[in-house]
């Protein structure tokens, strides 16, 4: 049995679809927030629930009393946890960064302190962020290497819960895989990401800013390879026999720039965009490139989707859906 955290959301969504695919029982916990349009959550969550190994429970980590009153009938059949809740948006954690310490910090010690001494536990996966290399990840993001130099709350809070999840693999012998994503794009993503923003506003003919200019450079990763991959580290190491802590990354090696991106994307809808170039973001990172060496040797990590098609299938899904 499966528990994911934030099954609503992006890669939760699209997570718990792949394994329910694959006839596994999952337990889907989201507290479905309001940090962007509730509506694309349900609508995940109408498709989930058409399984009938999927069971959904509306709960939020920090309330401790209601989750331990909902989760624990599930306590000693849960054998992986798959923990991608807590709160998104570099941009954010500058206005809100006390959120980025509930949400995403001491919800996950909640989460971890109710499973701590749980014998069925074989693997507890966590999604950390690229955005934890800082600005040196233009340079080297061998995740291998300690980072200590975050330059926003949000990827401070999730360097912290990589390293919370150090201590707690020491004190109560558990497996953790942390998992640096770069850059997830694809159908069902977040409303509040700069390509479902350009969609929307290429079609209503308003304009559109973009950040340092266009400058900025990222590894763009389709959704399908980001879950190809996660299934990848799952199946390595859910019946490894040592504790391990470990981080990987999940990312496209190749960066690009995020001009290259809006062009792909105005050629592909067939139309320009009205845009408007501004300078950069506090706490934004200036490039991103996933370095995935590591990973090709330890799990095969693999990229299949190219962005051309990725972006095809990403504009024909947002046809389809926002009608």
């Amino acid at each position: 049995m499966y528990l994911i955290t934030g099954a609503a959301g992006f890669i939760g969504f699209h997570v718990s679809l792949e394994l329910l695919r694959n006839n596994k029982i999952v337990i889907g916990v989201d507290n479905i927030n309001n940090y962007y349009d509730q509506k694309i959550k349900y609508d995940r969550l109408k498709i989930l629930k058409q399984f009938s190994k999927f069971k959904f429970l509306k709960i939020n980590l920090n309330n401790k009393k209601n989750f331990s009153k909902k989760i624990n009938r599930y306590k000693n059949k849960i054998e992986i946890i798959i923990h991608l809740a807590g709160q998104a948006g570099v941009r954010y954690s500058i206005i809100n960064p006390s959120s980025y310490i509930s949400n995403n910090i001491m919800s996950y010690i909640h989460l971890l302190e109710f499973f701590k001494n749980s014998s069925k536990i074989k693997l507890i996966m966590y999604a950390s962020s690229s955005s934890i290399y800082g600005e040196i990840g233009s340079k080297s993001s061998i995740s291998s290497q300690p980072q200590t130099k975050p330059i926003s709350v949000y990827s401070a809070s999730k360097l912290s819960m990589e390293l919370i999840s150090n201590a707690y693999c020491y004190l109560y012998k558990k497996k953790f895989i942390g998992v640096r994503f770069f850059s997830v794009y694809g159908p069902w993503g977040r409303p509040d990401m700069f390509y479902f923003k350009f969609l929307k506003k290429i079609k209503d003919n308003q304009p559109i800013e973009i950040y340092n200019y266009g400058n900025h450079h990222r590894s763009f990763t389709y959704i399908d390879d980001v879950v190809l991959n996660l299934m990848k580290l799952i199946n390595k190491f859910k019946n490894h026999k040592k504790t391990l802590c470990d981080v990987f990354n999940i990312g496209n090696p190749n960066s690009i720039s995020l001009k290259k991106f809006i062009k792909v994307l105005e050629t592909t809808v067939g139309k320009k965009a009205n845009k408007k170039y501004i300078k950069k973001h506090p706490g934004d990172v200036t490039i991103t490139r996933s370095n995935i060496s590591r990973e090709k040797k330890i799990f095969n990590h693999e990229i299949k989707v190219s962005l051309n098609r990725g972006i095809e299938k990403l504009i024909n899904w947002h046809r389809s859906y926002y009608k």
